[in-house]
């Protein structure tokens, strides 16, 4: 039996990842050894390799939290799950069970939460240890390629629809039609809602209606926002901001019907002034989403085990991580890079 793994390592922010051959970890009480079949690549996996966040991670470390593998090994005490079954180890990697925030079934927010691919080894690499509380499940049916990026992608934009509180025939808003929109395109639509999506790229726009979105709008070509309230009667009552951009986020705000609610998912840098007045006066509600619980999980992957939404998906090797995260940094990728770990690991 094989005791060393191939692993794509950050050793320094704004280096190239650097690729070794490290000993298989063993888990230890409490913990699962993960066999890995796929990894989604997230532009998190990006800002955490150049150190863009204020909470850094601390190298050398794996990146990747959407790692998608078959449970090979228990550590004592492991009853949760079992040798053979197929989890994900997201983003949300542990936390501490007991806070307010857990007991309320709000896990993300936990003040001792722990996240893959940044405090702990992810999925950039043939083997990842995880916690069993936290994995997520994939059902049967569901290729670990297909379910790579649901469990970040996916739930993110899952979840930040919830909290937009829309109800069926209501208008959501979907800014940014790319890895993470053309996701929340067809979780809205699967979730009964009017689907309006905003780019500024046609080929995204083309897609999003292929996905059943019921208003495209392009933000270079015409005025968003005058488009948007036109086409949608004054506005969407639920608005999702995945676009990385600070245009978007002002952009959206103005496109929230009076009374709505604008979530915000992107994390772009930089502050985002508020247009006080209007939020106020229209009773505008603007809420941060992150990522989502164990219990958004679950359902965002029954969406998908149902046929409802599909990812878009571009497999690559592992070996090709350095040229992924050059080509996620100068926007040229359409929607989601998987690293198939059942094809060339290497």
């Amino acid at each position: 039996m094989t005791t060393q793994m191939h692993a794509a390592l950050v050793t320094g922010f704004g280096k190239p990842l650097e690729f070794r051959q490290m000993a298989i970890p063993t888990p230890g009480p409490g913990q699962i050894l993960v066999k890995t079949e796929a990894c989604g690549v997230c532009h998190t996996d990006l800002h955490a390799a150049r150190g863009d966040w204020p909470v850094k991670p601390v190298p050398p470390f794996i990146p990747g939290h959407e790692g998608i593998g078959r449970v090979v090994a228990l550590g004592a005490g492991v009853t949760r799950v079992k040798e053979g079954d197929r989890v994900g180890v997201p983003w949300l990697y542990s936390a501490c069970g007991h806070c307010e925030h857990c007991l309320s079934a709000w896990e993300t927010v936990c003040g001792e939460a722990e996240f893959g691919g940044y405090t702990k080894n992810g999925g950039f690499a043939e083997y990842i240890l995880a916690d069993p509380n936290y994995v997520a499940h994939v059902p049967p049916g569901l290729s670990p390629q297909q379910a790579a990026p649901l469990i970040c992608a996916g739930v993110t934009t899952y979840k930040g629809l919830k909290v937009t509180d829309a109800k069926p025939g209501d208008w959501v808003l979907v800014s940014g039609a790319g890895g993470l929109g053309h996701l929340a395109i067809q979780y809205a639509k699967a979730m009964g809602f009017q689907v309006c999506a905003v780019d500024i790229d046609d080929e995204k726009l083309t897609h999003a209606t292929a996905l059943g979105a019921d208003l495209v709008v392009n933000a270079k070509s015409e005025d968003a926002i005058e488009a948007v309230r036109n086409g949608t009667d004054g506005g969407a009552h639920g608005v999702l901001i995945t676009a990385p951009s600070l245009t978007a986020f002002h952009q959206g705000i103005a496109m929230t019907r009076k009374r709505g609610t604008c979530a915000l998912v992107g994390l772009p840098a930089g502050e985002f002034p508020v247009p006080l007045f209007d939020v106020v006066a229209n009773c505008i509600t603007i809420r941060g989403s992150f990522v989502g619980t164990r219990q958004d999980m679950a359902e965002a992957l029954a969406f998908a085990a149902d046929g409802k939404v599909k990812a878009n998906v571009e497999l690559q090797p592992l070996s090709a991580i350095n040229e992924v995260f050059d080509r996620l940094e100068h926007g040229k990728v359409a929607a989601r890079v998987v690293l198939d770990f059942e094809g060339d690991a290497r």
